[in-house]
């Protein structure tokens, strides 16, 4: 029942983690199908790679945003 109301109607995705400020995980709220945006920020399915990808993505987008937040640029 619940991948006939996305076969009628399409997905009703939701993000279930933000990765960076342009990369996201989705999953359908009626039939569980999860989602990931690439680097052209195209929905994709979220294969076991793509995960890997977003892991190691996060990773270094927190790094980044820890070291940037302990040296702030100064603009004259």
């Amino acid at each position: 029942m619940k991948n006939l109301i996305c076969s009628l109607v399409g997905h009703d995705f939701r993000i279930t983690k933000k990765i960076t400020n342009y990369v996201s995980e989705f999953q359908c709220i009626h039939c569980k199908k999860q989602m990931s945006t690439n680097g052209n920020g195209n929905l994709t399915p979220l294969t076991s790679k793509q995960r890997e990808i977003n892991i190691l993505l996060q990773h270094i987008h927190k790094k980044k945003k820890k070291k940037t937040a302990k040296f702030p640029t100064h603009h004259q």
